[in-house]
C-alpha cells in the first residue's frame, strides 16, 4: 500500500508499560498489547487502523504516546469499522460519535459515508428509561418489563455504562427468560443486567468483557443465572476467571433453572477474593 504524509500515533516502547490504558481509549481499536523480551508493550495493529487524531493521547499514564507527521499507510475507515465490529462492536457507536466531533479535522479520505440521519448504531447505542405506569382497566393484568436500560448483550455492552456502576450485576445465559417465567420479577427489577451464551459464544472475549465491567463499574454484587445443562457452567467459569484476575472483592451467587422452568438452590461464593492458582 503506498504511503502518505499524515498524521500518525507513536508508541515509545522503552516508556510503555503494558498497562493497557489506551487500548479502550482508542475508538478504532488500533492499538494492541504484544510481548516482547521487556514485557508487554502497546503497538499499533496497522497503520491504516489509526485516524491520527491521537484520542488515546490523554489515557497513557506513562507519556509513551505522541502524534507525529510521517509517511504512513493511508487511514482506511471501511477497514476500521470492520475491525470494530469484530472485536469489539460496543465501540463502534464511540468510533462514530468521534468522527461526528472531529469532522473538521479529517481530510476528505477520512469521511465517513453514512446517512446525515444514521448517526449510532441502534444495536449499541446506550440507552436508559424509568418505569411507566400505566392503567391496564378494570379486571385486566397485564405485565410490564423491568429491563432498563440497553444493550444487554455482553459483546455490546459498554463497561462504563452509568448503569453499570456500583450496580446489583446479574449475568443471565440467553435460554434463561424462556424457561423461567418469573424472571423478570424475579431478576430483573433494579439489577444491571448483561446476557450470553457460553456454548456458542466466544467465552475468551466474555471474560474479557466482564473484567472490563469489573474494574471499571465496581458492581457491588454479581448474580449469575444459568440453566442446569453441563455447558452453562462456563458462565460461572468466566465469572471466576474475571473476578481472580482483577482480584476485586465482590459477592458472586449463582441461581439455577431447570428446563422444565423451576428453580433451584444455586451456590453462595461469598464476597471473599478468589485467589490465582498459584497463590497461597
Amino acid at each position: 500500500m503506498k504511503k502518505v504524509k499524515r498524521k500518525i500515533i507513536e508508541i515509545a516502547e522503552d516508556l510503555c508499560d503494558g498497562c493497557g490504558m489506551c487500548i479502550p481509549s482508542c475508538p478504532e481499536q488500533a492499538i494492541q498489547l504484544v510481548t516482547t523480551r521487556e514485557g508487554k508493550k502497546a503497538r499499533l495493529v496497522k497503520e491504516f487502523y489509526c485516524d491520527g487524531l491521537g484520542a488515546c493521547l490523554g489515557s497513557c499514564p506513562a507519556g509513551a504516546i505522541t502524534v507525529e507527521e510521517r509517511g504512513a499507510e493511508p487511514y482506511d475507515e471501511e477497514a476500521a469499522i470492520a475491525r470494530i465490529k469484530e472485536i469489539a462492536p460496543e465501540m463502534l457507536e464511540e468510533h462514530l460519535q468521534h468522527l461526528k466531533e472531529h469532522a473538521p479535522e479529517l481530510p476528505e479520505v477520512h469521511a465517513h459515508n453514512m446517512p446525515q440521519d444514521a448517526t449510532s448504531c441502534p444495536s449499541a447505542q446506550m440507552l436508559r428509561w424509568t418505569k411507566q405506569e400505566e392503567n391496564a382497566g378494570e379486571g385486566a393484568v397485564k405485565l410490564h418489563s423491568e429491563l432498563r436500560h440497553w444493550p444487554i448483550q455482553l459483546h455490546l455492552v459498554q463497561p462504563s455504562a452509568p448503569y453499570y456502576r456500583d450496580a446489583d450485576l446479574v449475568i443471565v445465559a440467553d435460554c434463561v427468560p424462556f424457561a423461567y417465567a418469573n424472571f423478570h420479577q424475579d431478576f430483573l427489577i433494579g439489577k444491571a443486567i448483561a446476557i450470553g451464551c457460553p456454548k456458542l459464544d466466544d467465552v475468551e472475549a466474555y471474560t474479557e468483557k466482564v473484567k472490563q465491567i469489573i474494574k471499571t463499574a465496581h458492581p457491588r454484587s454479581i448474580k449469575i443465572v444459568r440453566m442446569e445443562v453441563p455447558c452453562c457452567f462456563g458462565l460461572v467459569i468466566m465469572v471466576r476467571q474475571a473476578l481472580t484476575e482483577t482480584q476485586e472483592k465482590i459477592p458472586l451467587e449463582e441461581v439455577i433453572i431447570r428446563i422444565t422452568g423451576e428453580k433451584q438452590e444455586g451456590v453462595k461464593w461469598g464476597s471473599r477474593r478468589i485467589k490465582k492458582p498459584l497463590d497461597k
